[in-house]
């Protein structure tokens, strides 16, 4: 048997109320969003998943969402649909921080592509630049040897 851990509750107030005593636990104070006007909206599209992430100019990120972090599974999180969702989250969530307007990067081959971007800016976010960030094998693995009979 080992040792026994102590928890201790810091900055309790002690009230007591006609015979009963009550603690209240102070809540750590929540930090203020960030306000930012323009941003990069990363959209990656798989055959399986759409991930969208919104970051600062520099690159912090500042909100994300997926296809299966909304609740779909399976084959359903690479559908255009799932996207278009996916989108419609994120941008809920640009307007709460005060995103006016983003920068697209798209990387991958997915159905989701374009949804996504559409279901971003239905909420009125403008767009500056779409670009095309897909990796490109520029001659890919080496094929297999032929069988022999």
């Amino acid at each position: 048997m080992g040792k026994k851990k102590i928890a201790t509750v810091e900055n309790t107030e002690v009230k007591a109320a006609e015979g009963a005593a009550e603690v209240a636990i102070a809540q750590p104070a929540k930090l203020a969003k960030r306000r930012v006007d323009s941003g990069i909206l990363c959209v990656e599209s798989t055959y399986n998943n759409t991930k969208l992430v919104l970051t600062d100019n520099k690159g912090g990120t500042l909100a994300w969402s997926s296809s299966g972090s909304l609740g779909f599974r399976g084959a359903k999180k690479g559908t255009p649909f799932a996207a278009a969702k996916v989108g419609e989250t994120l941008a809920a969530k640009a307007g709460d921080l005060g995103v006016k307007e983003v920068r697209v990067v798209v990387k991958g081959v997915g159905s989701g592509r374009e949804s996504a971007i559409r279901g971003f800016i239905s909420k009125g976010i403008n767009l500056i630049a779409i670009q095309d960030m897909t990796p490109v094998p520029h001659n890919g693995p080496k094929p297999p040897k032929p069988r022999r009979t």
